[in-house]
């Protein structure tokens, strides 16, 4: 069954966040699709990604950029896999009907929006019942990732 990590942002928003995950996915080899449940935040997440760091940039692409097969991360908010992305990240209250195909699915949401919070439990519980191995993690007080359903 595919892995299934819930990632609750209350220190950093989802535009610090992802990007981060994106490089650690890209630096183990990995391809990544960025789904969003919102079209309207595809381009500016992608412009985003060109601009958040002074030193660099994640390669990537939209629908508007075309090439799917060659870009390491594809951003879209339709449920598609162009470039064979075995990572899937689920923004802005994306959903996805069937992950298995993916070695891994990342859910992000913002903890401080109590409609994404529900939103998220009711998820978990599909994927549980579907028999996905899940993880819940929290940002700390410093900022870094804590493995919530571990210390409970």
């Amino acid at each position: 069954m595919t892995e299934v990590r819930f990632y609750h942002l209350t220190r950093r928003p989802l535009l610090q966040a992802l990007p981060r995950m994106l490089e650690m996915t890209l630096q183990r080899g990995q391809r990544a699709l960025v789904r969003s449940g919102d079209p309207e935040r595809v381009e500016p997440l992608a412009d985003h990604l060109w601009t958040y760091d002074d030193r660099g940039f994640l390669p990537h692409g939209t629908a508007a950029d075309g090439h799917a097969d060659q870009q390491p991360i594809w951003i879209t908010a339709a449920e598609e896999n162009p470039n064979a992305s075995s990572y899937l990240f689920l923004v802005y209250g994306a959903d996805w009907s069937d992950v298995t195909p993916f070695e891994r699915c990342l859910l992000l949401f913002d903890g401080h929006d109590g409609d994404a919070v529900q939103a998220a439990r009711d998820r978990w519980k599909v994927f549980r019942e579907a028999g996905h191995d899940l993880s819940y993690w929290q940002q700390d007080d410093s900022g870094r990732w804590a493995d919530k359903a571990a210390q409970s």
